[in-house]
């Protein structure tokens, strides 16, 4: 019973930004996607053998977890470790793949058009990562360290979101009247000191306080 309440108990949460469900899995690259957003955000897990409104359905053959193995091997750089459990429910197979998050970001996967990008997980979605993202890993590998100097830009954008919910990075640099490059400079040394975190709306990643 155990084991039947704890797949169901995370069933019931639906997929969200710690969690997907996959039907089945048949393809390494496109399940590598999930792999390396996971990876690169807060970790997280997939539940094979549950469909997306959370029927289980079972895994049918061991490929599915040599499928994984394969993603996170050979199209994700560099490889994603993660751990493995197997729960049967009502006779059928239910893996769980478990993938924390990374401390080596960022972890990037070859696309269809044979690109390597790298991939966030922003709610129940996985979203190509931008150029703040890419410079959040940066500065975070660095030893330099990050430091802000609260300037007009910076008092700007600590108003604007005073005011409202979030700002992307266009509204950012054209409404502080900066250039581009200073509003990324500007957007990842928050995002780095935990005083900014990306949101995903209307196919497009804004900034908001993390509270």
């Amino acid at each position: 019973m155990k084991r039947a309440s704890y797949i169901q108990d995370l069933i019931k949460q639906g997929e969200n930004q710690y969690q997907d469900f996959k039907f089945v899995i048949n393809d390494s690259k496109k399940i590598a996607r999930s792999l390396v957003a996971f990876a690169n955000t807060d970790g997280g897990r997939l539940l094979v053998g549950i469909k997306d409104n959370g029927n289980i359905t079972g895994v049918k053959t061991e490929e599915e977890f040599h499928m994984v193995e394969a993603a996170a091997q050979i199209y994700c750089k560099p490889e994603i470790l993660f751990k493995r459990k197997d729960w049967i429910i009502d006779s059928k197979k239910v893996l769980e793949i478990i993938i924390p998050e990374s401390k080596n970001k960022p972890h990037l996967t070859q696309t269809e058009e044979n690109k390597w990008l790298a991939f966030i997980r922003v709610d129940d979605e996985n979203i190509l990562a931008n150029v703040v993202m890419m410079q959040v890993w940066k500065k975070k590998k660095s030893i330099r360290g990050v430091k802000i100097q609260y300037t007009e830009p910076e008092n700007f954008l600590l108003s604007y979101l005073n005011q409202n919910d979030y700002i992307s990075l266009k509204q950012f640099y054209k409404q502080a009247n900066i250039s581009r490059y200073r509003a990324i400079n500007i957007l990842s040394n928050f995002i780095v000191l935990g005083l900014l975190k990306p949101i995903f709306k209307e196919n497009n990643i804004f900034y908001k306080s993390p509270s």
